[in-house]
């Protein structure tokens, strides 16, 4: 009889959060398929698990699920496990499990500790419905594409990034989606865990100064405003567009964008209010 594929829910960064079924199972598996098994270790040390593990990564999944597979088919069974949370969740494993499914192997969830639940949960968003979009893209054409997607979104949008990359998504995001409500959670579960909230142009420059993984979660469309005020004449958009660009670093074009996205106004016209209204303030 074929061996059990489990896919199991690690903690993401508190190893206090992991289940008894999950420590079970890492016992008794043959094998621990782990995407980086010097990570792994840690967990396994801290319950003395001395199962052993393999590497399985996004740069030798498709080799080493052969390998895998046939182990399966010999009765063995086999633990997946990513760094943090749930494999195939923005990590590797689907190929894999692609792979155990055409071979008629059982599949069995653990399920545990995930970012993206314990970011929505303490954001004070709506969570009964919400998109996650994972990590922005970095390639130019793709991460286009996902940019123009979140802008046709509404309703609550969890997505991760890297501490670096942080700053130009939510450059970005302003000029797609406006000066909307943010949440920025910081290594979740561990010892530096922040949470921010505000509008999105207030947190442009702290991001900037943060390090470890980011857990955003973003408001489209369940607020009746803006987080900004809505100017009614031309002084007060110049105002405006001078604490978008101060405060959100965007470029003239950007901020001219975001002001007509907030508006409801064509961008051709808020410049020409803008250049207006500078001579008034």
């Amino acid at each position: 009889m074929p061996g059990t594929l489990f896919v199991v829910a690690t903690p993401i960064g508190n190893l206090e959060d992991i289940t008894a079924r999950a420590l079970r199972i890492l016992r008794e598996v043959a094998l621990i398929a782990a995407e980086d098994t010097r990570r792994t270790s840690h967990l396994l040390a801290r319950y003395s698990i001395d199962t052993p593990a393999t590497s399985l990564h996004e740069h030798n999944e498709r080799r080493k699920a052969a390998m895998l597979i046939d182990r399966l088919k010999r009765g063995e069974s086999v633990a997946l496990v990513s760094d943090a949370g749930t494999p195939v969740v923005s990590d590797p494993g689907q190929h894999l499990i692609r792979t155990a499914i055409e071979a008629g192997i059982r599949i069995e969830p653990i399920p545990g500790p995930s970012a993206v639940m314990a970011a929505l949960a303490v954001s004070g968003l709506v969570g009964d419905t919400f998109t996650f979009l994972g990590f922005p893209p970095v390639r130019s054409k793709d991460r286009a594409n996902w940019f123009d997607r979140l802008s046709g979104l509404k309703g609550t949008v969890v997505f991760f990034e890297a501490p670096h990359r942080i700053r130009p998504t939510l450059e970005e995001v302003l000029a797609k989606v406006g000066d909307l409500p943010i949440v920025l959670c910081r290594e979740l579960t561990k010892i530096h865990e922040t949470l921010v909230r505000g509008p999105i142009s207030t947190m442009i420059k702290s991001a900037s100064d943060t390090s470890g993984e980011l857990t955003i979660v973003l408001d489209i469309g369940h607020t009746t405003e803006r987080v900004t005020r809505a100017p009614t004449n031309d002084r007060d958009l110049a105002i405006e567009f001078g604490e978008i660009t101060e405060r959100g670093h965007l470029t003239k074009r950007k901020a001219i964008n975001v002001l007509a996205r907030q508006h409801g106004r064509r961008p051709n016209e808020i410049y020409k209010a803008v250049e207006r209204g500078r001579k008034l303030v």
